[in-house]
């Protein structure tokens, strides 16, 4: 696949290089209250992890979407920065936000379930504080606790699990969740689960939270991969002290409804719930994707889509990889969440793992209306070209503040040039009636100084 290769601004280039910091346009507001507004000028920001390159960059939110010439990209090379890159860190594989320190700005908070720390299991959670002129507030590093198999930092989240008005950071390793009584800073010694419920030689991949059953608390859905590769999801609840008490299994083994792959939430039907999404990338031939209602005290039962159903574009074939990835958000502004799902190994044309995404818009809750977007639908940046694997990441969010949705997308396996696997991203536009490609921006690896490391590996 070929996109147009945007000349980073050299400025970018070398302020990141000194620190961090990033002239921004506009008068910015110290008191955001959004969860990834990391310089505070009230428009939502775009994380682009690649931990083929240990890097992070952002891309900052503006009223014309987003650009490669308002960006910074971190890692642990970076003035400030705790730690040293090494090639099996994995810094970025996945990235969270959230306002750690209560001073207005976003931060970021990012896992690197590779890193390698002497005397301790694998994987480490950098926290980067956010601010007026970029991430100068100063950082902080998580090391794994000891009573764990390792791959500290697969998933992270930043929310009030107890309700009492001051969020906690949540972790998963491989093999088991802990949270922290804030940020880690300044009390790194976490809480474990309460109750053991999780299966022998489990590895958990990722997890999601949302106020699935309760209007005024949280819950977590874990998943990943049984011991004898089966596929496990479970949602725990509870308080301080007892989480994990309440479990249930949601799915595990062969069932379609269970996922190893990715996970969302978002009220989909407009109740007040949170709603669970699970994309199943094997279900079937081509997979699939569940959708989970949330209610008092209960999930509805499970309603799965794939590319055979009514309204879902596309057919269901071997090794699509539909649901490899999904996100949630409010594309079209009617106060419901559209549903986005990535199936990068689908074939467009008759080319083989060119990849598209699918948006599914809701209809109180229900998807039986689709489109499927790649790089030959009109107004769409590059060519398809085998094993692009376009709709590797999926996200949803408002990032020109028009109160509707856009769609960023990556593509992993994107060629650039003679660079193999430099890997982009895409930025669609949300409207009244759906995505439009007109104002459609992309940028990829080559443009921030990357190999083929595959950028674009998780989008927040």
């Amino acid at each position: 696949m070929r996109v147009r290769n945007l000349a980073i601004a050299a400025s970018v280039a070398a302020l990141a290089a000194a620190g961090l910091t990033l002239p921004l346009a506009g008068t910015a507001s110290a008191a955001s209250t959004l969860k990834d507004d990391y310089n505070g000028d009230g428009y939502r920001d775009l994380a682009i992890g690649t931990p083929g390159a240990n890097s992070v960059t952002v891309t900052f939110g503006s009223a014309s979407g987003v650009s490669e010439g308002r960006s910074v990209t971190v890692t642990q090379d970076t003035a400030g920065v705790p730690g040293v890159t090494e090639a099996e860190d994995e810094f970025g594989e996945n990235v969270t936000s959230g306002d750690t320190n209560g001073d207005g700005y976003a931060d970021l908070i990012i896992g690197a379930p590779g890193e390698q720390v002497t005397g301790k299991p694998s994987g480490s959670v950098t926290v980067i504080k956010g601010g007026r002129n970029g991430f100068t507030g100063g950082s902080h590093v998580v090391n794994a606790p000891a009573d764990t198999a390792g791959r500290f930092g697969e998933a992270t989240t930043w929310n009030d699990l107890d309700t009492d008005g001051a969020p906690q950071l949540a972790v998963i390793s491989g093999d088991n969740w802990w949270y922290y009584s804030g940020s880690g800073e300044n009390d790194p010694h976490p809480v474990g689960l309460e109750v053991d419920f999780l299966p022998e030689g489990v590895r958990l991949d990722g997890m999601v939270t949302g106020n699935f059953k309760y209007k005024d608390g949280f819950g977590y859905v874990l998943y990943g991969e049984r011991a004898d590769g089966g596929a496990y999801t479970a949602h725990m609840s509870g308080g301080v002290g007892d989480y994990g008490y309440q479990a249930e299994v949601l799915g595990e083994g062969a069932d379609p409804t269970a996922t190893r792959d990715a996970a969302t939430a978002g009220d989909v039907n407009g109740d007040g719930y949170a709603d669970l999404v699970t994309g199943n990338s094997r279900d079937g031939k081509g997979g699939s994707v569940t959708v989970r209602f949330g209610g008092d005290d209960k999930f509805g039962a499970p309603v799965t889509y794939d590319q055979s159903s009514a309204g879902v574009p596309g057919a269901d074939e071997a090794d699509d990889g539909f649901g490899t990835s999904v996100a949630v958000g409010d594309v079209t502004g009617d106060g419901l969440a559209d549903l986005a799902v990535g199936a990068p190994g689908e074939e467009v044309g008759t080319v083989d793992g060119s990849g598209s995404v699918t948006l599914l818009k809701s209809a109180a809750g229900r998807f039986t209306s689709g489109k499927a977007w790649h790089q030959e639908t009109a107004g769409v940046p590059g060519v398809s070209e085998a094993g692009d694997s376009f709709g590797t990441s999926v996200r949803l969010k408002d990032i020109n503040k028009n109160g509707k949705a856009d769609l960023a997308t990556s593509a992993v396996g994107e060629d650039i040039g003679t660079t193999v696997d430099a890997g982009a991203v895409w930025v669609l536009r949300g409207t009244p009636t759906g995505l439009t490609s007109s104002y459609a921006a992309s940028f990829n690896g080559t443009d921030f100084g990357f190999g083929g490391a595959g950028f674009g590996g998780t989008l927040r």
